[in-house]
């Protein structure tokens, strides 16, 4: 149960998304990018047009360990509104297992979860009032238990770093980030 999806609806921010992809794969950690359509491509908000690894309807996300919501507009309102998806993040968090959203995604797509408490938690600017179970903090990566947020394209790298740290280790994250040149 290594396993992680990402979620892609057409009008996804390029960095958020590709970002975690990037340093995932850099760190041999399998990640799944899911199209949320009916087909596996799909078309950023800046006209970028990627391949899905597999369809929503066909994969099983009871083996996740990770559930990666990336935002850009409309995407993250389009993940928002994908009923199955948001079942399936449902699920997810009932099973106690971890949720990363950015940008857009931790207002519009965490909004969703059927919750006790607030969660800490950060998005781009100007979408706060829309996170409903948020309180919201003004730093660009904020991580509340086994939910983590950031505010948007300039924090994606930070972003994928952090949840990769989570799910492997520090050290992991670390030498990835060394690689980098981060």
């Amino acid at each position: 149960m290594s396993r992680t999806y990402i979620f892609m609806a057409d009008g996804f921010e390029d960095l958020e998304a590709l970002s975690v992809v990037d340093v995932f794969r850099r760190a041999e950690q399998e990640i799944v990018m899911v199209s949320i359509s009916d087909t596996l491509s799909v078309t950023s908000s800046h006209g970028v047009t990627i391949q899905a690894d597999a369809l929503l309807n066909d994969i099983d996300a009871t083996d996740a360990l990770l559930l990666v919501f990336p935002g850009g507009m409309p995407g993250a309102k389009n993940l928002a509104e994908c009923e199955a998806l948001m079942q399936i993040m449902q699920r997810h968090f009932d099973d106690g297992k971890r949720i990363g959203a950015i940008c857009a995604a931790p207002a519009l797509v965490l909004s969703k979860l059927q919750c006790e408490e607030k969660m800490q938690m950060t998005c781009y600017p100007g979408f706060e009032s829309m996170a409903v179970n948020g309180d919201m903090v003004d730093e660009g990566v904020v991580i509340d238990g086994r939910i983590t947020t950031a505010q948007g394209p300039g924090f994606a790298v930070d972003f994928a770093l952090t949840l990769l740290a989570q799910i492997a280790s520090p050290e992991h994250a670390e030498q990835v980030a060394e690689g980098m040149l981060i």
